[in-house]
């Protein structure tokens, strides 16, 4: 709710949010309006230091106020004035729109405000319009721009490495270390240092997840953001007078050549952000997770979690055949498979390599004699599973027909010239015929084929500059599309793994690839930061035990897929029935909990994890139970996990997984923690389950 009152002739201050977010606004005397103050439930203190205007933007001819790499101090940011506000509530969500007006140049900025009611998280973004009578052609724009944070000499700034095979790598460290103190008080200036952190490429979390966090040492209170943008993006921070600012938006020119030519009448949005408040990173992180959740597109899947078997992963490696495939479905029906996807290859005739002929996504005659591909998906389905198939749909290879069939303009091109990566072009799909190219496509697998299942790679990644973005949206667009058409089809957002893991993603896909890291000792640390990014129900984690492995390693293999969404492989046909039984108790030990998911939250009794930490642990906090995956990769042989949510409890621990424990739990109620034994040298991973009073 929204009140508004003149506290003063100088200045006029409302307040918007619900019970769970509290935001206040003050108009000054020269009309420009700032938020003074942002808390959650359990959080408070006032401004460390002055406020900024609601909005940031360059725009060529319209620079910055103090030069430098800072995303503030810009000279449109600081004229935009006050116009008006408004507050509603649609459903479940609370909004808030205010107006803002540049009366030099006719820029008009509204800024939106939304926020679920309980959720201590706020999404903002901003809508320009040249009201003007020129054009104006901007080159950067902030979605959520905060100051008077905490000085950098409390805060520890939180990032996450993204690279392929080692994804979702956290780290934290003070501030300070990034920004030096210049003594402000002898300059009588901030520095002109930031941190500044940004995407690379056409993925989006290529390089880092599009996310951060910065947490104040003295008391816990944590701000931590995702950034809702399946293009490009920055965030950065920096001192200010006594303070921090925090600036998080879309593209920049600056940073990827990015531009937005904006005629009289002509209208742009950002990409959204969504911030999260909380006690300390995991409680943050669970506003957030319960955010992911409510904005995310409903759909049965993300309750009903079904198994899907996969045959890329160590086992068919793109070269899948008819006599390949009709055993391994067999064996990954009798484990308990629920879906079945058939990876890359299917459509390959061609002697000379697939990768750089793709586009026309037919099936393989010299794959698939006898009855082709249709016999295959038949058998599935006969098996009582769902027939999936992978698909690279943004693609066309060099040596594709249907680069030749397409018109130029239906490619993404930068200065006319058709972007050419990897032997591959990227479709457009803002042009209507990339579009009925996929749709076609699409149409023919899911309409004709019946398939129910579609996982979507994207295995280049391009400048991110010109059309990327316009790209970006309508993908997302063609996404909403295609679900629209077929609601019950199951699409899991993959790119090379994880390298488009973003909030904007993730609010359309049912799954989300989280690595293709391919060994089994290296996935643990991925698996168990990997519900940072994404809801546990919706994070795919590989599980690819071969019948070469000892019980423990198969155990080990399966045991890190347990609380997220397993992803299947493995040459299950060539194993012998006491290998099978005990994929198959996994599977039965998942189907027995994975109800729980996806209400859980998740929370790491250890840490976030280092890639190279000896033990690593992932918790589910559920209603009235509680998950622990144990990973134990060298090192000591038993390990204190503190539980300090079940103090006070009675509290029963027992180990699910696997079904001849490698180890022994035990609980010590004085001190709130768990013991976990492990036996002997070998990795070792657990799933434990607490329940308790």
């Amino acid at each position: 709710m929204v009140t508004g009152e003149a506290a003063d002739s100088a200045v006029e201050q409302f307040t918007w949010g619900h019970s769970d977010l509290s935001v206040h606004f003050a108009t000054a005397a020269d009309g420009t309006v700032r938020i003074t103050r942002l808390a959650g439930p359990d959080t408070s203190g006032g401004p460390a230091g002055p406020p900024l205007p609601l909005v940031e933007i360059t725009a060529l001819g319209h620079g910055s106020g103090w030069s430098g790499p800072r995303f503030i101090d810009s000279a449109l940011g600081g004229r935009l004035r006050y116009r008006s506000h408004r507050a509603g509530r649609e459903g479940d969500e609370h909004r808030l729109h205010v107006e803002l007006h540049d009366p030099a140049s006719g820029l008009t900025a509204e800024v939106g405000y939304s926020s679920p009611d309980g959720v201590p998280v706020v999404r903002s973004l901003v809508r320009l319009r040249n009201d003007g009578p020129e054009p104006l052609v901007v080159q950067s724009v902030s979605s959520l721009l905060l100051g008077g944070l905490p000085s950098p000499d409390v805060l520890d700034v939180h990032r996450a490495r993204n690279d392929w095979l080692a994804e979702c790598r956290w780290s934290v460290e003070p501030l300070r270390v990034r920004l030096a103190d210049i003594g402000r008080g002898a300059h009588e200036h901030d520095s002109r240092a930031c941190l500044a952190v940004s995407s690379r490429g056409s993925w989006p979390t290529d390089g880092h997840l599009a996310m951060g966090a910065l947490r104040d040492r003295t008391d816990g209170r944590t701000w931590l953001w995702q950034i809702e943008s399946a293009a490009a993006w920055r965030w950065d921070t920096g001192e200010w007078r006594g303070g921090s600012w925090l600036a998080i938006g879309g593209p920049t020119d600056a940073d990827h050549q990015w531009r937005e030519h904006l005629l009289p009448g002509a209208e742009f949005s950002t990409e959204p952000v969504a911030l999260a408040l909380g006690g300390g990173f995991e409680e943050a992180l669970a506003a957030l997770t319960a955010y992911r959740r409510a904005a995310r597109r409903p759909h049965p899947d993300l309750t009903a979690l079904p198994v899907v078997f996969n045959d890329y992963m160590n086992t068919l490696m793109g070269d899948p055949t008819t006599a390949k495939l009709l055993p391994l479905i067999d064996a990954a029906a009798e484990v308990g498979a629920e879906y079945f996807c058939i990876d890359s290859g299917w459509y390959d005739d061609d002697a000379e390599g697939w990768w750089d002929s793709v586009g026309a996504w037919l099936p393989s005659a010299r794959r698939f004699p006898d009855g082709g591909l249709r016999r295959v998906i038949d058998h599935i389905r006969g098996r009582g599973m769902v027939a999936g198939l992978w698909l690279e749909p943004e693609v066309v290879g060099v040596r594709s027909p249907v680069a030749a069939a397409l018109p130029d303009e239906a490619f993404v091109r930068r200065d006319g010239i058709r972007i050419t990566e990897h032997g591959r072009h990227q479709l457009d799909l803002r042009h209507p015929a990339a579009r009925a190219h996929l749709d076609a496509a699409v149409g023919r697998i899911v309409g004709e084929w019946g398939v129910g299942y579609l996982k979507l790679d994207y295995n280049i990644t391009v400048s991110p500059g010109g059309p990327l973005l316009g790209h970006a949206r309508a993908w997302l667009g063609w996404l909403r599309s295609v679900l629209d058409r077929y609601p019950g089809l199951v699409i899991e957002n993959c790119a090379s793994g994880g390298m488009r893991m973003d909030g904007a993603s993730l609010a359309l896909a049912q799954l989300q690839s989280t690595s293709d890291q391919q060994d089994p000792l290296r996935y643990p640390p991925i698996a168990a930061a990997a519900p940072t990014a994404v809801p546990p129900e919706q994070g795919a984690v590989w599980a690819y035990p071969q019948p070469g492995y000892t019980d423990d390693e198969i155990a080990f293999t399966l045991g890190g897929a347990l609380l997220g969404r397993i992803h299947l492989s493995g040459h299950l046909d060539h194993m012998s029935a006491r290998q099978l039984a005990l994929v198959r108790d996994a599977l039965d030990t998942y189907k027995g909990l994975r109800h729980e998911l996806p209400r859980a939250v998740p929370w790491w009794p250890l840490g976030l994890p280092a890639w190279t930490d000896e033990w690593l642990a992932l918790g589910m906090r559920g209603r009235g139970v509680t998950y622990l995956s144990v990973w134990r990769r060298a090192g000591e042989r038993e390990r204190l996990l503190p539980v300090p949510h079940l103090a006070g409890r009675a509290v029963t621990a027992e180990i699910l997984h696997p079904s001849a424990p490698a180890g022994r739990v035990s609980w010590r109620p004085g001190s709130t923690e768990l013991l976990v034994e492990v036996d002997g040298d070998r990795p070792v991973c657990l799933l434990v389950r607490l329940t308790g009073g």
